[in-house]
């Protein structure tokens, strides 16, 4: 595998063709050769760290998580306590998220359970949106992980992916 366009390279390591070029701009990936006409060219090496990038991207690794991680596999020869300590942080991180997730379930259940489908003056959900006073559970700020955050285990295909 040699001299791959853009477009192949992004078939083999299943990253989109603009993230490619995102993740040149960040410096994730070093910037690729290119021909007479402009093309980029892809190697081996650079679709297997695209394939790296998207496998720790699809665990939710943040883009400076995975750049410190790139230059840790960098260093064969070196402790992995580091890439352990990055990995154990991320890991308590998704807990919190999933503990922050399942009391959010637990109050929109109670919420929907309660509403009878009567008018919106005795709309139970209504009443509870009105006054966080009638919420059951300790669910705070719900918008780190509300929908667009990273609390999935797969990439949404969007440019940060």
């Amino acid at each position: 595998m040699r001299d791959l366009t853009i477009g192949e390279a992004a078939r083999q390591s299943g990253v989109k063709v603009n993230t490619i070029r995102f993740y040149e701009d960040r410096g994730l990936l070093p910037e690729a050769p290119r021909t007479d006409s402009g093309r980029r060219l892809y190697d081996r090496d650079a679709v297997a760290r695209l394939s790296f990038i998207r496998h720790a991207r699809d665990l939710g690794f943040p883009l400076e998580d995975v750049q410190t991680l790139l230059e840790l596999q960098g260093q064969p020869g070196a402790s992995c306590a580091p890439a352990d300590s990055l990995a154990r942080q991320h890991l308590k991180a998704v807990e919190a998220r999933i503990a922050a997730l399942q009391a959010l379930q637990a109050e929109l259940q109670r919420m929907v359970g309660g509403c009878h489908g009567d008018d919106i003056a005795h709309c139970r959900v209504i009443e509870s949106l009105a006054d966080h006073a009638m919420c059951d559970h300790d669910h705070g700020r719900m918008g780190d992980v509300g929908p667009g955050a990273a609390v999935s285990v797969a990439g949404s295909g969007s440019v940060s992916d």
